[in-house]
């Protein structure tokens, strides 16, 4: 049986695709008492908000009909966000040479975050250049990785 996010975002494919937009990610999380499903789109040259509410609009028609959630939940639809994390094998890859924090679960020297250069990716690991250094991070060791704008 698959989970609740993978049957969202195959339900939600077609319509990020009729809006030019693709799906992120997908989040069932519960928070203070509540269910919220989070769809998060993306799209070359930004998601705007007509982006998100026509597709809000054609995901919840397909959320009813398909009813792959019993509770009450709400639902949302946003970008991906500038500063978004990467969790899948494509993530890393499509943003190769981006600047990236990294943050781990144990300090290593001493601290838990790290801003760099995403320069590698093998199964899990991270490898990240920071100034002259070059460091890499287990799956186990890493609590998050997203991308960083800086200005």
């Amino acid at each position: 049986m698959k989970k609740i996010t993978e049957l969202v975002a195959e339900l939600a494919a077609p319509a990020a695709a009729e809006q030019g937009c693709t799906v992120w990610d997908v989040e069932y999380v519960g928070e203070a008492g509540q269910w919220y499903l989070r769809l998060y789109i993306d799209k070359d040259g930004g998601v705007d908000i007509l982006d998100c509410e026509a597709i809000s609009r054609k995901v919840s028609e397909a959320l009813d009909q398909a009813d792959p959630i019993e509770a009450s939940y709400i639902f949302e639809v946003s970008s991906a966000g500038a500063e978004r994390p990467l969790k899948r094998p494509s993530d890393f890859e499509k943003f190769m040479g981006a600047p990236v924090t990294l943050k781990t679960y144990q300090p290593r020297d001493g601290r838990k975050e790290f801003a760099g250069v995403l320069t590698g990716y093998e199964n899990g690991s991270v490898r990240i250049t920071v100034g002259a250094n070059e460091l890499v991070f287990t799956k186990q060791e890493i609590a998050l990785v997203r991308l960083r704008i800086e200005f």
